[in-house]
């Protein structure tokens, strides 16, 4: 029985949770972006304490790698890799789209598109089919009246997370469902199981976040 910490900085809701094969023991949520880095460590303690448990039994630590927050990121994967290194264990990274898409998911709809709120009318997105294959990676793109008209034309399509209210303003079509769902570090739970039985770790040493630099990029284009 492995227990797993997970911590998910991404956005303006800092979570963590220790997990059991896939189930939540303790959670705890900080809404207050300016002190995440303060909270953390200090949240993470009082989850064991509560929890019963000592830091060396941890089996591995799962973060949310982004895209996200800038500074939330570097202060999640910091917490995580100051972690395994002290305990000297495994580290388990998990794309904050995917986790989005796992809560939203719906088996109504052919396609899950999260979008993670970035600036303006920019957002971090990705494109997942109801089994959360992969079929667009991570990326940064502008919102418009005419994002995603396309596909919509023959597809079902669930919009979730953050970025997809300022969607929601803009497109109306009766392919097009909008998800109110939330993700937060207990959602992390199944996935980080799943890597950890599977041994999908990622590489402590060189491991960044994901922040999808091209979001900064003049020459990005509107999604059509």
């Amino acid at each position: 029985m492995a227990i797993l910490l997970n911590i998910d900085t991404t956005e303006e809701t800092a979570s963590v949770c220790l997990s059991e094969n896939a189930n939540c023991i303790k959670t705890a949520i900080h809404t207050d972006q300016r002190d995440h880095a303060a909270w953390l460590h200090s949240a993470i303690a009082s989850l064991l304490h509560n929890a019963g448990l000592m830091a060396r039994d941890i089996q591995a630590v799962a973060v949310s790698i982004g895209p996200g927050s800038y500074t939330g990121l570097r202060v999640g994967l910091s917490a995580a890799k100051g972690l395994c290194y002290a305990l000297n264990i495994p580290l388990i990274t998990i794309n904050s789209l995917e986790l989005v898409a796992y809560v939203a998911k719906n088996s109504n709809t052919d396609l899950i598109w999260p979008m993670i709120d970035a600036r303006r009318m920019e957002v971090f997105t990705a494109l997942y089919d109801k089994s959360l294959m992969e079929i667009n990676p991570p990326h940064a793109a502008i919102l418009t009246e005419i994002s995603f008209s396309a596909l919509l034309t023959e597809n079902k399509i669930a919009f979730c997370g953050s970025g997809s209210k300022k969607l929601q303003n803009l497109l109306s079509h009766h392919h097009a469902f909008f998800s109110e769902a939330k993700a937060s570090a207990a959602d992390m739970a199944h996935i980080s199981s799943q890597c950890y039985q599977e041994k999908n770790f990622a590489e402590l040493a060189y491991t960044e976040p994901l922040y999808i630099k091209e979001f900064y990029s003049p020459s990005r284009k509107p999604l059509t």
